[in-house]
């Protein structure tokens, strides 16, 4: 999933002001979202969603508002019983120094927690961030059925330049589940890796 979140939304500046309200979303939550995702989705930044899309998956989504502006959401999208992915997030241009991204990470997070999830995995391209927040880095390949769902109408599909990151929340269970789980290759999908442009 390609996300718009970029290394200044976990950036805080002491001067921002104001009380960021972190809460799920609602259905009138719905307009603005999609103003957000789809204003990136119009640069080629994110895949553009729809109303019914969202209304579909308005459960999956947190939001971050301050004063009742809408500045941010995230997505935690389940995978399996055992895992799930923290996906479609957006820090709108003005709320950058607020640090929105890194609470919606954080909420997002935790709610995997609270939903007994063994691990959340992640596309990104702000790695440093991620890791600062107990993701790593891993191929690819070892996450379950990622693409059929989403990478397939993603316009970089073929040259795929986002790094898969994966947060382990119970590494004793994701231990033990791991060969039942994720030992079965036709569970997973090769994502193209990308490839050098050949110039003529």
């Amino acid at each position: 999933m390609i996300s718009s979140l970029r290394a200044d939304a976990f950036v805080e500046s002491p001067g921002a002001g104001g009380r960021l309200d972190v809460r799920k979303a609602v259905m009138h939550d719905i307009p603005p979202i999609l103003d957000l995702i789809n204003g990136y989705a119009a640069r080629g930044i994110m895949l553009p969603r729809t109303e019914f899309e969202m209304s579909e998956a308005i459960r999956d989504f947190t939001v971050v508002s301050l004063g009742g502006d809408l500045l941010g959401c995230g997505a935690l999208h389940f995978y399996s019983p055992t895992v799930g992915e923290i996906r479609s997030l957006a820090v709108h241009e003005r709320a950058k120094t607020h640090g929105v991204g890194r609470r919606l990470v954080e909420s997002l997070v935790e709610e995997a927690l609270e939903y007994e999830l063994d691990g959340v995995f992640a596309f990104t391209y702000v790695v440093e961030f991620f890791q600062k927040v107990g993701f790593q880095v891993v191929e690819r390949g070892v996450l379950p059925l990622k693409a059929w769902k989403d990478c397939l109408r993603c316009p970089k599909f073929q040259a795929c330049d986002e790094i898969a990151m994966l947060r382990i929340l119970r590494p004793q269970r994701w231990n033990e589940a791991l060969p039942r789980s994720w030992g079965a290759e036709d569970q997973f999908i090769q994502i193209p890796t990308p490839r050098p442009i050949k110039t003529p």
